[in-house]
């Protein structure tokens, strides 16, 4: 296990470095990415004035409130709570998000499928791991909200953060073809059936 800290955007090569169980901190931009926001975009085909190459995308509706335009607020929006959403409901837009838009890091909780992990090994990508009820905390690593793209679907909108020391995330699934998920899982079934096996419960 490693521990890498990225200023965003980052490189294939940067991204293939790293392998599951590494741990990993964002600094500069992160953008976030909903349900609605991406059927907007790969479904009706609605373009982003964002350059999302390079970049990470975390799977979010913020909450967040209207406040007049400061350097503190440059987009009129201040941070209430940014947590993180399960990813899987997602599932199919991992691919365009990296073949259309050069995204190379996205992050989310509860892990994506093989479609996705087939994508980060042929483009070279990675799923971080955010912990399901840290909110709180991840919003502590938001410094502001910098721009807001699309925002008539807020707060599915696509935001624009500026983030310092967004981490230590997990590297759950890699450009490599590890996923923490499928050896958890695979952990968990070996137990079960060792479990039933010594009480002589046949399968």
């Amino acid at each position: 296990m490693a521990h890498f800290d990225f200023q965003m955007p980052v490189t294939e090569e940067q991204v293939r470095k790293l392998r599951v169980n590494d741990t990993v901190t964002l600094y500069g931009t992160l953008y976030g990415i909903r349900d609605a926001t991406q059927i907007h975009m790969f479904d009706r085909g609605r373009k982003t004035r964002f350059d999302l190459n390079g970049h990470a995308v975390i799977h979010t509706a913020p909450n967040v409130r209207r406040v007049d335009k400061t350097d503190a607020a440059p987009c009129g929006y201040a941070p209430i709570c940014i947590g993180t959403t399960t990813s899987d409901r997602m599932e199919r837009f991992t691919r365009p998000l990296m073949s259309e838009c050069g995204v190379r890091i996205i992050i989310g909780k509860g892990g994506l499928r093989e479609g996705s992990l087939t994508a980060f090994k042929e483009i070279g990508g990675v799923y971080l791991a955010v912990i399901g009820g840290a909110a709180a905390l991840e919003t502590t690593w938001i410094e502001v909200i910098e721009d807001v793209d699309l925002d008539d679907l807020n707060p599915e909108s696509l935001w624009r953060f500026r983030v310092k020391g967004f981490g230590p995330l997990l590297v759950s699934m890699d450009s490599h073809g590890e996923s923490l998920y499928t050896q958890v899982n695979k952990a968990a079934r070996e137990k079960r059936a060792a479990a039933l096996a010594s009480l002589g419960v046949k399968r």
